[in-house]
């Protein structure tokens, strides 16, 4: 434990985990995977558990195979199942379960789908009152719609910031 006066390292997984975010949205998937994959190594099974839901989500958008990608999405949630109660992970919730709705639904498996994108609604009340709020409400709402969950969708009026 530091003594009172001494600063510790800042964790720097997270500001990891963003660059090579910002690799993957710059075009170069095949990159952003093989560092995602090589920081997943690093983390282990027992790295903390924010930190491997993140990676685990990040993961997932890197792969083509809707297979795949549920699989990481659930070692996401797995993850984050470890500490629910923190606040930040109550905050991913609404996007994993999305996420899960989202792979589901390209698998064809519309119950399991349907199932969590009831969760991504239930768990939106987390959500800030932002831009990324917003957009992970309407895309919770564009799911709802294209599944025929009749969830509440475009008439509760959430615009979206991305565009649709």
């Amino acid at each position: 434990m530091a003594e009172r006066g001494q600063r510790t390292a800042p964790d720097g997984v997270p500001a990891r985990i963003g660059q090579v975010v910002m690799l993957h949205h710059g075009g170069d998937r095949e990159e952003a995977r093989r560092r995602l994959l090589d920081l997943w190594t690093e983390l282990g099974e027992h790295g903390d558990p924010l930190h491997r839901c993140t990676l685990a989500h990040y993961l997932a958008d890197t792969h083509d195979d809707p297979e795949d990608e549920l699989a990481w999405d659930l070692r996401a949630l797995t993850a984050a199942e470890e500490q629910r109660e923190s606040v930040a992970v109550r905050a991913l919730y609404p996007s994993l379960h999305l996420s899960l709705a989202a792979d589901y639904a390209k698998l064809g498996r519309l119950a399991a789908a349907r199932t969590h994108v009831r969760r991504a609604r239930a768990a939106a009340d987390v959500l800030v009152d932002d831009g990324h709020g917003a957009g992970v409400r309407a895309a919770i709402g564009r799911l709802e719609l294209r599944l025929g969950d009749g969830g509440p969708g475009e008439e509760l009026g959430i615009p979206s910031r991305r565009g649709g």
